[in-house]
């Protein structure tokens, strides 16, 4: 197997598991007893969150344990609405992930009128101007940002957007399916010159791209374990000192009343060590995976005709590279590239189950039939120049038998 979808999901580290594993065989104690066989764990658990704000440039106390990204990002969002009641609009983009647009979605009704465009309705053609959603049910209006070809977001966009009336803007560091990075420094600085709550989901940056929260005004942040090298089922929400946050998950007195329920404390502590293992890795990690990405990509471009980047050259995550295949359906590829072992995918693996589009590359290229035609290459550590090669091969072989 020669596994290119790193955005998707990466594979346990091996010291993450030996971390993990005295907590799932001797050390199982509940971290809200009083005897010490259960109470020691609270040290385990605070450590970790240690390691969490380290990689981030936060501090510990600055971290809140969740079950997920997407649980992450609806609790920041959640936490700023109740934050600023009276304020009605809400700030995203069209290329947002879908936890992030269908809570959007959810917040801002259904109602769709002919010139407004919800991103996740790709049947609707987007409008030049502001993408809203006007709330039909819960007294929310939803501007949805539009990207230009590349990917790229306009500051002056979202300057123009923000108004006395805006509770929260909530923008990606990295985009999940082309890598391309926005300029969150600025953005966090326009929100909190404008007295705005800024969230960032940041779940495909960390680990990839240096983050120093003390630089970056960011109020919420989310990261998630499983896209770094960790299990699946655990993430963090960084909450800035002082940053209003009201509990999504109300129950007992866990994570400083922050989020109830009993913690997870083996992949509390996995999450820990990937983090603390990415940021040791950190400076190495451009070196190493830019160059196989590089050599990917120019190689398909090169050898197989009529194919296109999606997404900026260079304002792009290291690994990340996202290619229409013209005349070729993803799903024929995808298929064709699994029987020679080739993992990859066709956009977001959470909607890897919709027959739709991408709808972030018809955000980007609504005229063009690219959003249908795209595959997505993300590449991490484990990758070698060996299986490059042997992967440009398969593609190569794979689209010259679909197009023939």
């Amino acid at each position: 197997m020669i596994y290119l979808d790193h955005n998707a999901t990466t594979p346990i580290a091996p010291e993450v598991l030996a971390a993990m594993m005295p907590y799932l065989t001797e050390e199982w104690g509940n971290p809200s007893s009083t005897y010490k066989f259960g109470a020691k764990l609270k040290g385990v658990i605070e450590a970790a969150r240690g390691q969490v704000a380290e990689l981030i440039g936060a501090q510990a106390s600055e971290i809140i344990f969740t079950s997920c990204a997407t649980e992450s990002n609806n609790a920041a969002i959640h936490a700023a609405l109740k934050a600023n009641p009276a304020k009605r609009h809400i700030i995203t983009s069209a290329v947002e992930h879908s936890s992030v647009l269908n809570l959007c979605r959810t917040l801002g009704g259904n109602h769709i009128t002919d010139k407004t465009r919800d991103p996740l309705t790709p049947s609707l053609s987007p409008s030049d101007g502001e993408r809203t959603v006007e709330d039909r049910v819960r007294g929310y209006r939803v501007t949805y940002l539009p990207v230009d070809r590349d990917g790229l977001l306009k500051l002056a966009d979202l300057e123009n957007a923000l108004t006395d009336d805006t509770a929260v803007v909530s923008l990606m560091w990295a985009n999940n399916e082309t890598g391309v990075l926005f300029p969150v420094k600025e953005i966090a600085e326009m929100c909190r010159a404008r007295g705005v709550l800024f969230h960032c989901d940041a779940v495909q940056a960390a680990g990839k791209i240096p983050i120093n929260l003390r630089e970056a005004p960011v109020d919420y942040l989310s990261i998630t374990g499983h896209k770094l090298g960790a299990p699946k089922g655990v993430g963090a929400l960084y909450v800035r000192r002082k940053t209003p946050f009201t509990s999504l998950i109300v129950g007992g007195h866990q994570e400083r009343n922050q989020r109830g329920g009993t913690e997870n404390v083996a992949l509390i502590v996995g999450l820990g060590k990937a983090c603390g293992l990415a940021r040791q890795k950190l400076p190495e990690y451009d070196k190493k995976v830019r160059p196989l990405r590089d050599a990917l990509e120019d190689g398909i471009l090169h050898s197989v005709p009529h194919t296109e980047l999606n997404g900026h050259k260079t304002q792009r995550l290291p690994n990340t590279s996202n290619l229409t295949f013209h005349g070729i359906e993803s799903e024929a590829l995808l298929i064709l590239l699994d029987q020679e072992g080739v993992c990859a995918s066709s956009g977001a693996a959470c909607l890897a189950d919709s027959d739709e589009p991408s709808y972030v590359v018809q955000a980007m290229k609504p005229e063009s039939a690219a959003s249908r035609q795209m595959i997505r290459f993300s590449l991490g550590w484990e990758n070698t120049n060996v299986e490059v090669k042997a992967a440009m091969n398969a593609i190569t072989r794979a689209a010259k038998m679909l197009r023939g």
